[in-house]
């Protein structure tokens, strides 16, 4: 009996040794992948462009690991410029997040780079290039960590659900670069693509002359909710999908990813309400809703059903300006299509606009309580708001706790983001992170960060490496996440706990916004040596380089009367500009000015400068011209010094005054940009030389118009206008 009783316990050892050892070699079982970076041709908007693809496929493919898995993937970069890839929502070494010169080199044209971690985590997740404008071109890809069974979080009717990634996008036929350097131009194009460019024909048409007024007086372009015309949207790489294996009664789990560079999306369904069941990788108590927007990287899991044996039910995804959408049909026979949104009412917006924003560009709240998505302050421009139960952040709440100890040391930072339309510059607290050092943090503290957004645009804040809690009115129930949209003229608190050093990422994710400046990096103190980065302090300096290049931008109107036009190149604060006109006969003769500038203040309304003024007339040794104050001037010959200062006036009229090393005084009032109609813009300038001008152009193309014009030097003229 003796003997049996050791027999069986050494079977039960032996037994317990294998399971347990068995466990120990799954858990850690490596995951591997092997991507292989390269151009491509693509045709995805009736248009043959250059485009990125991983493993000959546009989105990258689809990712897939366990819980407890090692992630090996090895990036192959075949292409002729520098790459990266980043783990979008992943906890993992600080040298593994994928981001050139803060966590790595680049991986360059013709090598190899191996990225390895443990998956410690759950959710659904996504990952994209940090290198450049890549994202926008093709690199971005579906990251699904699925829970162990064994999971005590293993919700079941959800987590044990069919599953189908799916990854949106949008898709321009325009290089990104000309994209950004257009949107830095404050290029109208996009606007009347779009049929937002909101004039002042419009506008009468609509009864919102007024309104139009208010606008320009208070120094503010039209309104949009988006920056740039989009050729396509994409669910998967399609603009059209369908899944036909689903019959009524069955439930499937969407794993949705916004992986567009700066869209956001409207997601509704025809076969009725949406179940939201996770977002950004974390479980939620589960909320029904008819709609929801997908911010800028945000990450949503949702529950759908199939009420009706012979219908398909399509899945509706719309971009926020409401020009483009895509489709992905469930089910087979009859499509039964999801309810299409109405045209954003731009005026009404505008109006809004108008009411709270002051003079001097900041945003009056007039007592209104604005933060995590409870008033969208764009809400009167759609038309079917009050109708539906649309999604917002007070409706997330996590299933446990996610409170931190009060025992636990904490730090507490403000951020105010800021921004100018008029030259594209995204900031934080006014400063691009070229004008920024790193935040330092503590291993081991709470960082609690107070958000305001003093913009007109949404932003969608990234955290790498981290979730952190927002404050929505949860309690000790607040939902973690590691991206933040916040709305214009709200007002968010998140915290995180500082529990992984090294260099990590903030910054807002739409793409030409984070490269426009809108960035910071927290910095754990006192951290281990990265072996990927030899120079910390000179690859910072080359990450810092990134957000602030130097845009070019240039004109020239080929006219009957002469040849006039303008380069100019700029970054967030500085502008190098020259002007010309060139006459065709000597008694027009040429001219040119030439100003280096820096602009001042959040808003960059003021700009000092320093001149250089030369021309040639053939019009007598002793000819002059007098100006209103009774100075006067060489009227053949000029080649003059000057200080001066360019400020932007209600109706976004610059003046601008300079006083040249000759003791001679000029005052100029101009604005070039007047939109008359959807593509008649208008110009004008008066100076103190008693010069002036006046001109209409009519938009034709990207960078072409017709332009007439009458100066008061060379006559009327009629011509092309060719800009870049």
């Amino acid at each position: 009996m003796k003997h049996t009783f050791f027999y069986y316990s050494y079977k039960l050892i032996v037994s317990l040794l294998f399971v347990l050892i068995t466990t120990l070699v799954v858990a850690q079982k490596v995951v591997r992948y092997e991507l292989y970076v390269k151009d491509t041709i693509v045709n995805f908007a009736s248009k043959a462009k250059r485009a990125i693809a991983v493993n000959g496929q546009i989105p990258m493919p689809t990712l897939i690991f366990t819980e407890g898995d090692t992630a090996e993937i090895v990036v192959h970069n075949l292409l002729k410029e520098s790459t990266s890839l980043h783990w979008h929502g992943l906890f993992l070494p600080n040298k593994e997040d994928g981001v050139p010169f803060l966590t790595q080199m680049p991986i360059e044209p013709g090598s190899k780079h191996v990225y390895r971690f443990p998956i410690i985590q759950s959710g659904t997740h996504w990952y994209h290039s940090h290198s450049g404008l890549q994202e926008q071109v093709g690199m971005y890809g579906s990251l699904i960590l699925n829970k162990r069974v064994t999971d005590s979080s293993f919700r079941k009717g959800i987590d044990d659900l069919p599953a189908i990634p799916i990854i949106l996008s949008e898709w321009t036929n325009y290089k990104p670069e000309n994209v950004h350097r257009m949107l830095h131009n404050a290029s109208d194009w996009f606007a009347i693509k779009k049929g937002t460019t909101q004039s002042y024909a419009e506008a009468i048409r609509a009864g919102h002359f007024k309104t139009k007024l208010k606008n320009e007086w208070k120094r503010m372009l039209a309104m949009d909710v988006s920056d740039i015309y989009y050729d396509a949207v994409m669910i998967n790489g399609k603009t059209t999908s369908d899944l036909s294996s689903f019959k009524a009664g069955d439930k499937i789990r969407l794993r949705i990813s916004n992986g567009g560079a700066s869209t956001y999306f409207w997601v509704n369904y025809g076969g009725g309400p949406i179940t939201v069941v996770a977002n950004d990788g974390n479980d939620v108590v589960p909320v029904e809703v008819d709609r929801l927007i997908i911010g800028v990287s945000e990450t949503y899991d949702i529950l759908v059903t199939i009420p009706v044996d012979g219908n398909a039910y399509e899945l509706l995804v719309t971009s926020e300006d409401r020009i483009k959408s895509a489709s992905f049909f469930l089910g087979s026979g009859n499509k039964v299509l999801a309810n299409p949104l109405a045209k954003l009412k731009y005026f009404e917006g505008m109006k809004m606009m108008n009411d709270m924003m002051k003079m001097n560009g900041d945003m009056d709240l007039m007592g209104m309580d604005m933060g995590m998505q409870k008033m969208d302050m764009n809400s009167v421009m759609y038309a079917e708001e009050n109708a539906l139960n649309t999604l917002n952040y007070t409706k997330l709440k996590s299933p446990i706790k996610t409170n931190f100890s009060s025992n636990i040391p904490r730090k507490d930072l403000h951020f105010e983001l800021t921004g100018n339309m008029n030259r594209y510059v995204w900031s934080m607290d006014n400063k691009v992170l070229a004008e920024s050092d790193k935040i330092l943090i503590k291993k081991g503290e709470i960082v609690r960060i107070t958000l305001y957004n003093n913009s007109m645009m949404r932003h969608p804040m990234h955290l790498h490496g981290h979730d952190f809690r927002i404050i929505n009115g949860q309690g000790d129930y607040a939902p973690l996440k590691n991206v933040l949209d916040i709305m214009p003229m709200e007002t968010d608190t998140i915290e995180f706990e500082a529990n992984t050093e090294g260099d990590w990422f903030f910054h807002c994710h739409i793409l030409y916004h984070m490269m426009a400046g809108m960035n910071r990096v927290f910095s754990y103190d006192k951290q281990n040596d990265n072996p990927l980065l030899p120079n910390k302090k000179w690859a910072y300096r080359q990450l810092q380089k990134e957000s602030n290049p130097f845009h070019l931008m240039a004109q020239n109107d080929f006219a009957t009367n002469g040849n006039d036009g303008m380069a100019m190149i700029q970054n967030t604060r500085w502008s190098i500009s020259t002007e010309w006109r060139l006459g065709y006969t000597d008694m027009h003769g040429y001219e040119s000015e030439t100003h280096i500038g820096r602009y001042i203040g959040r808003m960059q309304w003021l700009m000092p400068f320093i001149g250089f003024d030369w021309r040639y007339r053939k019009q007598g040794i002793h000819a002059v011209e007098q100006n209103i104050f009774g100075q006067k001037n060489t009227k053949d010959v000029r080649a003059q010094l000057s200080l001066g200062v360019a400020y932007t006036l209600p109706m976004l009229v610059t003046l601008q005054t300079e006083i040249y090393h000759t003791g001679y005084l000029r005052m100029q009032l101009k604005r070039e940009d007047i939109p008359i109609s959807k593509r008649i813009r208008a110009a004008f300038m008066i100076n103190s030389d008693k010069e002036y001008m006046l001109s209409t152009n009519y938009i034709l193309a990207k960078n072409a118009g017709i332009r007439i014009h009458y100066d008061s030097d060379m006559g009327f003229g009629i011509g092309i206008t060719m800009n870049y």
